[in-house]
């Protein structure tokens, strides 16, 4: 059972990648996930063939669970994960993915950031996008208790979606 974290966030190591990887962390307790931070393609996102990121998109298409994180920018996510996304096919590029929405800011005011802006562009390049989105404080994520939570409360949920998404497209 794979399960990636996307962070797509322009600072390497940034406190986005760390809630991101404690959110898959908490969903899937017993897998560590593969984390890909996507600043570390630098402008290879900017065309189609790049053999770095034809493997990310590889590892993200063939997971069962993948956290999509970013921080809010400019009151959307980033045009670090846009690009990314953008190199998925439409329709079907994320099929029998469970993708979850996770956004960072400053305050409550883009809180449906990761719903009405992020998920909708999951699903539209075939991700299961049932859980709710995440969005965090990205000064007190880490103590806040709210990662926790999320987790525990869709624990359960998130699993059994996973395994019946990957196993109704090896049908």
């Amino acid at each position: 059972m794979a399960v990636t974290v996307v962070v797509g966030n322009p600072k390497p190591a940034s406190r986005t990648l760390t809630a991101a990887t404690l959110v898959a962390r908490g969903l899937r307790p017993e897998v560590e996930p593969t984390v890909i931070d996507l600043v570390e393609f630098g402008p290879a996102l900017l065309s189609w063939g790049d053999p770095a990121v034809a493997e990310a998109v590889r590892t993200v298409a063939g997971s069962e669970l993948v956290v999509f994180a970013s921080p809010t920018f400019k009151a959307t996510y980033t045009g670090l994960l846009k690009l990314f996304l953008e190199q998925f096919e439409g329709g079907t590029g994320l099929e029998g993915v469970l993708a979850v929405p996770v956004m960072l800011g400053a305050g409550p005011a883009h809180a449906l950031a990761p719903d009405l802006l992020l998920k909708p562009v999951l699903v539209e390049i075939g991700a299961t996008a049932a859980l709710p989105g995440l969005y965090l404080s990205d000064r007190t994520f880490a103590e806040d208790g709210v990662i926790d939570r999320y987790s525990g409360r869709w624990r359960s949920v998130a699993q059994a979606l996973a395994h019946s998404s990957k196993a109704a497209n090896h049908v």
